[in-house]
């Protein structure tokens, strides 16, 4: 597990296969494990090479979501910095792909789509 704060935390963990993870059953766990008192977003990364990479992640307080744009970040910047990433990577997520660049002014750009996945109505008590 590779630690990366991203203005909010993320754990990153490479994997040899993001589909054999149980998400639901380990990402509430690490989440909610004592060494985050303030709980923790959870990214299951296999690196295909290092320019392509598969992300799953548990966003603390939603759960499994399509796509985390900090996330995406935090998993370039931790695939960096043990090795396994360039410092331009495509991330394919289950919402899309997304590419992150971590640039020499030790800013990280991420660029990729926004696509609408929701309608709702709130109803507020009188």
């Amino acid at each position: 597990m590779t630690c990366v704060s991203m203005g909010n935390p993320h754990a990153v963990i490479f994997v040899a296969d993001v589909d054999s993870i149980p998400l639901e059953e380990w990402g509430p766990v690490i989440e909610h494990h004592p060494f985050f008192p303030k709980k923790t977003n959870v990214e299951f990364v296999q690196v295909k090479d290092p320019d392509n990479a598969r992300v799953r992640v548990w966003e603390r307080g939603s759960g499994a979501t399509l796509a985390c744009g900090t996330g995406a970040c935090a998993v370039v910047v931790a695939g960096v910095l043990t090795g396994q990433f360039h410092r331009r990577v495509t991330l394919s997520l289950p919402g899309g792909d997304l590419a992150v660049e971590w640039a020499p002014n030790n800013h990280v750009y991420l660029t990729g789509p926004a696509v609408f996945v929701f309608d709702g109505h709130l109803s507020l008590p009188a």
